[in-house]
Order: structure tokens, then C-alpha cells, then sequence
């Protein structure tokens, strides 16, 4: 494993980081996430399952949108600097065009019926991605006996008694940093 997190990663053009990340900004509306972790896991394999959970995890702490984060991240990774500029401009740009776009047919025609509708199927489709991915997240979960509590405290903690989600996020910081100190010393003592 230590080997993995030194070895260099491949070179990547920042032409194909632009146009990767303009496919998966141009894939999807209003959250291309699991198209970031089909493309970048599946297509790509510029990342592994593995390697995508721990840097989203990463990219969830920090401030702004977890996929433009996760293009930076990434872009650094296979770029540089120019590839954490590169990566989110191809994530962004061609989104960008199409909002506004959108905004004045929306403006024109946004009161028919038939556009309401269509929005409505939209927001229920990318209901339906986003759980999609996250069950493919969470098969690749390595250890699987310490997934299901967390996922079930976080859900009950945020769902249902309202927690508010950076008190949640701590208490999960240290929880999960328990558990996972409680397995290593576990996994020495066999």
C-alpha cells in the first residue's frame, strides 16, 4: 500500500484532464458526481474505488462543491499546478454556457406546464443517480463491519434528530478515527 501512495502517477496531458472533466461537467445537470466516479474510476481509471472514496471524503471537508474540489485534487495529482486550473475550468466551462443558456429559455417559458414537468423528472432522475452511487461508494468500502453502524448513526443523527452536519462531521472525525485505531491494534495482535 505504501508503495501505491509513492509511486508517481501517470502523465496525463492537461488537454485530457480539460476535455475528461469537460465530459463529465457536460454529463450531467445539477450533480455530475457519480459521472466524476464512473469517468474517473471506471472510464478513465485514473483512480481507484478506493482512491475516489478517500479523496471525496477529503474534498467533503473542504470549502465549496465536492466535484470541483475533487477536479482540483485531481487535476494536481496528473498536472500540477496547471492541472488544478485546467480540471475544474473543463468541469465548469461548458456548465456554465448551458445555465445561461437555460436561464433565458427559462425566463420566456419557465410558467408552461410542460416545463415544470420536465424539471420535475429531471430532479427525480438525478434522485436516482446520486443513490446509485453512493451503494457503488459503499460496495467498495474495504471494511465493510464498521460501514453499516456509521452510515445508520450518521443517517439517525442528521434525518431524523436534526443534528447539525458539522457537529455530526467531528463526532464522525473522532469516532471513525477510534475505530479505526481500535482495528489496527486488532490486526497487530493476530
Amino acid at each position: 500500500m505504501l508503495q501505491e501512495q509513492t509511486k508517481a502517477p501517470p502523465a496525463i496531458s492537461l488537454a485530457a484532464l480539460f476535455f475528461g472533466f469537460s465530459k463529465i461537467g457536460l454529463s450531467g445537470f445539477g450533480g455530475v458526481l457519480p459521472f466524476a466516479r464512473h469517468y474517473l474510476v471506471d472510464t478513465s481509471r485514473w483512480m481507484t474505488a478506493e482512491e475516489f472514496n478517500a479523496q471525496l471524503g477529503l474534498c467533503q471537508f473542504l470549502p465549496g462543491p465536492n466535484v470541483v474540489n475533487l477536479a482540483v485534487v485531481v487535476g494536481r495529482r496528473y498536472g500540477g499546478l496547471a492541472g488544478a486550473l485546467v480540471a475544474p475550468l473543463g468541469l465548469l466551462a461548458g456548465p456554465v454556457a448551458i445555465v445561461l443558456l437555460l436561464a433565458m429559455l427559462y425566463d420566456r417559458f419557465g410558467a408552461l406546464p410542460e416545463a415544470q414537468r420536465m424539471l420535475r423528472g429531471i430532479a427525480a432522475a438525478g434522485a436516482g443517480l446520486l443513490f446509485a452511487m453512493a451503494v457503488r461508494m459503499a460496495l467498495a468500502v474495504r471494511n465493510k463491519r464498521a460501514f453499516l453502524p456509521f452510515t445508520v448513526l450518521v443517517f439517525v443523527a442528521i434525518g431524523l434528530l436534526r443534528w447539525s452536519l458539522p457537529a455530526v462531521m467531528l463526532a464522525g472525525i473522532a469516532a471513525s478515527g477510534g475505530v479505526a485505531w481500535w482495528l489496527l491494534r486488532e490486526g497487530e495482535r493476530r
